[in-house]
């Protein structure tokens, strides 16, 4: 009798606990964030993210019915923690890197080609046909930044980097002459330079250091992730009608980005 009684108590139990597991894996929302200091693809204006990025992030998820938060979590190093954690469910956008793939699934949908270029003081610009001319130098990027295309493992093995939580604070150790170069995302790096009125102090190098695409991704601990294949369908249907290009194309108009005309010429890597 103890025993069918302990039974049927235990049975009960599972049965109460059964609703509560279910809800901690389930996805209400797909909480969105990103690089707060990444314009045009990404930035925090005061008061809100926004940029290209969370722009088709948020359309793709409203077009398939999906329930969204865009948070300001902070620095992008912070951004990239909280997605490990499964904290935020969707970073928008970022490289597709090795290191990133532990704790992030990537779309299969590239968003747009992001090209990172060198910067120099226009007074002191150096010799540059790729990246073994940046040995010896001085150099700096953002903190939690990658590149892709093989530059981070020539950076980590060959290169004397420091690290900064915003690139205005990189231009600043460029100014006072910290460093001698500095590695930015070259609509971000151009755009900083034209909002702060240093556009004439400042420029970027050819060739870019790289110039691979940028992805959306969910966080392999939310989940969210589970909503990956969706999100796929739905970009490549976005990437068909031209919609990704178009989006980014009006951000770049917004804030008077020329992509097409970046200033020094070189060989390529």
């Amino acid at each position: 009798m103890y025993t069918t009684k302990r039974a049927a108590m235990l049975a009960v139990l599972v049965a109460l606990a059964a609703p509560t597991a279910v809800r901690a894996a389930d996805c209400s929302k797909v909480v969105i964030s990103a690089d707060s200091d990444y314009a045009p693809l990404h930035w925090y204006d005061g008061k809100r993210l926004t940029g290209a990025s969370i722009e088709i992030a948020t359309r793709a998820l409203s077009a398939l019915n999906i329930a969204y938060e865009v948070r300001y979590v902070g620095p992008f190093q912070r951004v990239l923690k909280a997605a490990e954690s499964g904290e935020v469910a969707m970073v928008a956008s970022l490289k597709n890197t090795p290191e990133r793939q532990q704790y992030l699934a990537f779309a299969s949908v590239p968003l747009f080609a992001n090209p990172i270029a060198v910067f120099v003081p226009r007074d002191k610009r150096f010799a540059y046909a790729g990246w073994k001319d940046l040995i010896g130098k001085r150099g700096a990027i953002t903190l939690g930044n990658q590149f892709g295309g093989g530059f981070d493992e020539f950076m980590r093995d060959n290169l004397i980097i420091e690290t900064a939580q915003k690139a205005y604070m990189n231009f600043t150790k460029l100014d006072s002459g910290r460093i001698d170069y500095l590695i930015t995302g070259y609509y971000t790096g151009v755009i900083y330079l034209n909002q702060s009125g240093q556009s004439d102090r400042f420029m970027p190098l050819r060739p870019f250091v790289s110039e691979s695409d940028n992805y959306i991704a969910m966080s392999r601990a939310n989940p969210c992730v589970k909503l990956l294949p969706r999100i796929n369908a739905q970009l490549e249907a976005m990437q068909k009608r031209g919609e990704l290009r178009a989006v980014l194309q009006s951000f770049e108009t917004d804030l008077r980005i020329d992509p097409t005309t970046p200033e020094e010429g070189g060989r390529t890597k």
